[in-house]
């Protein structure tokens, strides 16, 4: 039995069976576990491909979208992004390479909670003192308040948990984020719903224990419309999520990308997944801390929960042509024919463009994805556009 399994298991036995979000919260986040101990995004020694991980292309895009977003707020300076759920900080990295409009007033501050992850992020960006993400700051004449200095970006910093900000201006980008927020699972047996919770008991495996489901009634009707024994997620984590990015964004954007579903679809197929090593892993209870626990967005429940205004909803594979990413294949394909006889790194990131286009505006694939934007204090107005 591992370190999280064991810790799970005494938790437990201590308590009875527990939500199934606690589970996986353990399980993702724990001491030891999945994403705790540096597992998740990448290729050569991960567990699954993420679209900043299939090359600096996404990265670039998505610099486009950070000056979308800057001009609509009127180019303020500070310009604070969030990026909840950075990983290893491959996104920040390019977005940095890609030098956006926005640098010099950039303030980039990465969210991430695993510490392994924190400590890689150091390896690909120049980062400053959290204290000091919205620094380096000046004392206005006749004033004894300091405020950040105009000009002095980009800044980059990482904590471990969304900050409370003094920044008017902010953007809060989630990629791939919200599948990953911890959620119970409910039920419905046709005359009520029952939780799901998570039970131990004794077993003569090579671990000892096998951790078991135990259906509980819940005393609410859910909502939802659905045939007997149908399962949906219950978002807990969602919802706290959604609580943080309101302290954080007084006025701005939160911009999040995910895999989605609805209720009317979510029967169709299975809506909770797990990962290991770029396979599809076993069931979401063997194994914790070992392998990836997702979940497809259920749309209803994330306009549900969300406490700001749904700007506008795009498919991944859209919101990357609006973005202009036809034309950096193009400058990819001129770069590696004018350096193909040297087949310098240069000239192979160019051709190597081709590729990752097509992998990120797949819609089987990468390029079905939602991206959903959201906006508060009266940011962007109903008729914000990406063009």
């Amino acid at each position: 039995m591992n370190a999280v399994a064991e810790h799970l298991a005494q938790v437990i036995h201590r308590e009875g069976p527990i939500t199934f979000d606690r589970f996986m919260d353990i399980a993702l986040y724990g001491d030891g576990g999945f994403f705790a101990s540096g597992h998740g995004a990448g290729r050569s020694g991960r567990d699954f491909v993420t679209s900043p991980e299939v090359g600096p292309l996404f990265g670039a895009c998505a610099a486009r979208a950070l000056d979308r977003l800057w001009d609509a707020l009127e180019q303020p300076d500070p310009f604070l992004v969030v990026e909840a759920g950075a990983g290893n900080g491959r996104l920040a990295r390019e977005v940095l390479r890609a030098a956006p409009a926005c640098s010099t007033a950039l303030r980039y501050v990465l969210v991430e909670r695993s510490p392994a992850l924190r400590f890689e992020q150091r390896a690909r960006l120049p980062l400053e003192p959290a204290d000091e993400a919205l620094g380096p700051f000046v004392r206005r004449f006749h004033e004894d308040q300091a405020v950040p200095a105009a000009g002095a970006g980009p800044v980059f910093a990482s904590v471990e948990e969304l900050p409370p900000v003094s920044a008017r201006d902010t953007v809060v980008f989630a990629n791939e984020l919200l599948d990953n927020l911890p959620f119970g699972i409910a039920e419905w047996d046709g005359r009520r719903w029952n939780e799901v919770r998570v039970g131990v008991r004794a077993s003569s495996g090579p671990s000892g224990v096998v951790f078991e489901e135990v259906l509980v009634p819940i005393d609410a009707d859910l909502g939802y419309s659905v045939e007997p024994g149908t399962r949906i997620p219950i978002p807990r984590g969602l919802e706290e999520w959604w609580r943080t990015c309101e302290g954080v964004v007084r006025h701005g954007f939160v911009l999040v990308i995910d895999y989605t579903t609805t209720i009317a679809n979510i029967g169709a197929h299975p809506w909770l997944r797990t990962y290991r090593e770029h396979a599809i892993g076993g069931d979401p209870l063997d194994a914790p801390g070992e392998q990836d626990i997702t979940a497809d967005v259920v749309l209803e429940q994330l306009e549900s929960v969300s406490p700001l205004s749904l700007l506008r909803i795009d498919d991944q594979a859209d919101w990357l042509a609006v973005l202009g990413i036809d034309d950096l294949v193009a400058e990819g394909r001129r770069i590696w024919e004018a350096g193909a006889d040297r087949g310098d790194i240069e000239a192979l990131a160019g051709r190597s463009r081709v590729t990752e286009a097509a992998a990120l505006t797949d819609r089987a694939g990468l390029g079905s994805h939602q991206v959903m934007l959201y906006g508060a204090g009266g940011a962007g107005g109903r008729g914000f556009s990406w063009s």
